[in-house]
């Protein structure tokens, strides 16, 4: 298997991919800053083939329930491909493709590609889940770890959601839809139009996120960094907003990261 780390450049913008430690994108320097926060569990990994929480570990597909190790009990979070070594399928100067067989714990047979494409200001992930077996319940994401602070500077979000998932004392949605809170968050929001959000460090940088996806999960509780999660459907969505990956239809998602220097 090719897991070797991968790097991508173009213009003064450099990307480190990890397929060995779960795909994940571990470094993202522009102007030769770092912008991800660094160490092995954070960069910016994939969620597949689910994202955020699941209640108990325990997903139902028709009649059958299905259970996941509770890696942050009392529920599973974030898929298992973080988990896992990916295979590295192509690499070039600003371009690579990965891929990930799922298996066990997850029940069902799949494959999941990743295509990373670095432009001198944006970054191009787009992943998608395929079966040529049974047809599952699917979701994708991507977790970056946005540094809170570049050159002295703080971070400040702007984003303007339609609503916030209301958030449960377990950290997953009660299922009500409210009018967005102030945060800090750890909270799911909802973005019909597509996810847009932008991270301004004064005088630094400006960077903005963008999905065709309507979800968003913001993380901002701690002092290192800033979570801006795109996603294919709210935490706990195999049981609440299930997506199906069909041997026809693949499940399919893309995000972009774009930035200007200020």
């Amino acid at each position: 298997m090719r897991n070797d780390d991968i790097t991508l450049t173009a213009g003064d913008a450099e990307v480190t991919v990890r397929p060995g430690n779960g795909g994940r994108i571990q470094g993202l320097r522009v102007g030769g800053t770092e912008l991800l926060r660094q160490g092995e569990r954070f960069g910016c990994f994939p969620m597949v083939p689910w994202c955020g929480r699941i209640r108990d570990g325990r997903f139902r597909d028709g009649a059958t329930v299905h259970r996941m190790p509770l890696n942050a009990p009392p529920n599973a979070i974030h898929g298992t491909a973080r988990d896992a070594a990916w295979r590295t399928a192509r690499a070039g100067d600003g371009e690579a493709v990965l891929t990930h067989d799922l298996a066990e714990p997850w029940p069902y047979p799949g494959r999941v590609t990743q295509q990373i494409e670095l432009a001198p200001d944006s970054l191009t992930l787009t992943m998608s889940v395929e079966t040529y077996e049974s047809s599952f319940p699917a979701q994708i994401g991507w977790h970056p770890w946005f540094l809170r602070n570049l050159g002295g500077a703080d971070a400040v979000l702007d984003f303007a959601p339609a609503w916030q998932e209301e958030r449960g004392d377990d950290h997953l949605p009660t299922g009500r839809r409210v009018d967005p809170r102030p945060g800090p968050w750890d909270d799911c929001f909802g973005m019909p139009g597509g996810v847009d959000v932008t991270l301004t460090w004064p005088g630094q940088l400006r960077l903005t996120v963008t999905s065709r996806e309507e979800w968003v999960v913001i993380y901002d509780e701690q002092r290192e960094a800033v979570c801006v999660e795109p996603q294919t459907g709210p935490p706990d969505g195999l049981n609440t907003a299930p997506r199906l990956v069909t041997p026809l239809e693949p499940l399919e998602a893309s995000t972009t990261w774009t930035w200007a220097r200020l």
